[in-house]
């Protein structure tokens, strides 16, 4: 059948298989393995092979005709859509020797024009699911990883390394979620992410996820900046050399950052450069976004807050002692800060609160001295909660909770509780108090100052005066200026007196 075509020759094949058979059977009773329902059997199965062949032979080319597969995807059945693009097959150097910015720019244009399935949010064309692949390998690249337009998610970045080169703009991220091309010159970084955020009312990004990425940003500019998007995940990164930020956070909701280490410099505490380190690890401009399970082991602040409700739980920050200028965590939000920060670690290193309104912290460590600040801007404090944490310290009387009120006192102050804190080695702060008092005379005064956080505030007192005279001699609470709780009676008497007071 030499010179047939491959479905024609296949077909007849098929066709004598089953003229052959029926020939053995005749019109005499079916013998031997064709014989009863194994004879029918043996024929479904045949039958079931022919179809299957021709279907084959039906759609497949002239191999003249055949299309190489596109560079960069892998090959998939006929019929499905191609939706991982490999980083080498776009001539992507996995070594880091040669510039592969070009190539892994090329790779996301094919992701953004490959199959789509309907929308996300509005105006959100959803890329089925896209992955960038970049097969382990470490690239030098010379220019932001931008996509190269708004409007699309469902897409994937993972596995790989990603290096700025010595000409890498200083003030550029990485991967950088923002809009535009990289290849727009005409503004620097910064003013573009910030008209992005005043000229457009709707999301850039949704569903974006970056997993499984080392990005050494060699000193120039920061690792990820994520602005105006919707639902980015950020997942088992380490991002290292930054003198900007390592991940920036503007505009959008619901960024989460987990699993993931951040570090100016790689170091594991104890570092002899410790007093220089410089820029921010993470810095959230935006709400509802959620930072877990996330280690901080260099930069001058850990996490950086500007936006409201978000939450920052699993955190250990050993980013730069407070003793040396650093600050683990500062809310800059004067006014509203709507924050949870929950179990979590604050190794040598603190927290800072900017007039904080229904900020909450429970369940977290303070190692070597780190405590809480809350700076007064406007003089507001108002529901707080610092609640169920250790403190552990050298033994040098610092305070757990301490205030700063170099811009004016705290003038409202309404719903802050400050207890049921544990503490070695630290002075216990609190917004309630406990003692007691005992003499023979007229008067017991309690002094908490040691204990209360606000200074000349007791908004209620509780006590009970215990008599050693058998006598019932009328007293009553006196005064509570300053701090100081007076407790006076009729008659002079022994007597023990227990109070409770809160701010």
């Amino acid at each position: 059948m030499e010179g047939l075509p491959v479905g024609l020759a296949l077909a007849m094949a098929m066709a004598m298989a089953s003229f052959l058979s029926m020939e053995v059977s005749g019109e005499n009773p079916p013998v031997g393995p064709f014989s009863g329902r194994h004879y029918g059997h043996q024929m479904r199965e045949m039958q079931a092979m022919k179809a299957s062949l021709l279907r084959r032979d039906s759609v497949s080319l002239p191999p003249s005709s055949a299309a190489a597969p596109s560079p960069g995807i892998i090959s998939s059945p006929v019929g499905s859509a191609p939706r991982v693009y490999l980083a080498t097959s776009y001539g992507a150097d996995p070594t880091g020797e040669e510039d592969s910015t070009d190539s892994l720019l090329r790779a996301l244009s094919d992701a953004f024009k490959g199959p789509r399935d309907g929308i996300l949010m509005e105006g959100i064309a959803n890329l089925g699911g896209a992955r960038i692949d970049l097969e382990g390998g470490s690239y030098l690249i010379s220019r932001p990883l931008k996509f190269p337009s708004v409007g699309a998610g469902n897409i994937k970045i993972h596995g790989g390394t990603l290096k700025a080169s010595d000409n890498f703009p200083a003030d550029g991220y990485l991967i950088d979620l923002s809009s535009g091309s990289s290849n727009q010159q005409n503004k620097n970084n910064q003013t573009a992410i910030d008209d992005q955020l005043i000229s457009s009312s709707s999301y850039n990004y949704e569903f974006v996820t970056l997993r499984d990425l080392l990005l050494d940003s060699n000193y120039r500019g920061g690792g990820i900046a994520v602005i105006n998007s919707l639902r980015t995940t950020i997942d088992n990164c380490y991002i290292a050399h930054f003198n900007t930020t390592g991940i920036l956070i503007r505009g959008g909701h619901e960024t989460l950052v987990q699993s993931s280490f951040l570090g100016q410099h790689i170091t594991a505490g104890g570092d002899h450069g410790e007093r220089s380190f410089s820029g921010t690890a993470i810095n959230i401009a935006s709400n509802d976004n959620a930072v877990t399970d996330v280690v901080i082991f260099s930069a001058a602040v850990g996490i950086m807050v500007s936006g409201q409700a978000n939450t920052l739980s699993g955190v250990h920050c050993y980013n730069k002692a407070t003793g040396f200028g650093g600050t683990g965590i500062y809310l800059k939000l004067p006014g509203l800060t709507q924050t949870r920060i929950v179990n979590s670690y604050l190794d040598y290193t603190g927290i800072v609160a900017e007039d904080p309104v229904q900020l909450h912290i429970s369940g977290s460590f303070f190692l070597g001295d780190a405590f809480i600040l809350f700076k007064s801007i406007n003089g507001v404090a108002r529901g707080v909660t610092v609640t169920g944490n250790m403190f552990s310290g050298s033994g040098k009387g610092v305070g757990i909770v301490q205030l700063d009120q170099s811009n004016g006192p705290f003038k409202e102050i309404d719903q802050v509780l400050v207890d049921g804190n544990n503490v070695n080695g630290m002075k216990m702060r609190s917004t309630v108090g406990r003692e007691s008092a005992q003499g023979n005379g007229t008067s017991w005064s309690v002094d908490f100052n040691p204990i209360l956080l606000f200074p000349n505030l007791i908004r209620h007192v509780q006590y009970s005066l215990q008599s050693a005279a058998g006598t019932f001699p009328v007293h009553a609470l006196r005064n509570v200026t300053g701090n100081r709780v007076v407790i006076e009676s009729n008659v002079a008497v022994p007597a023990s007196v227990f109070v409770t007071v809160d701010q």
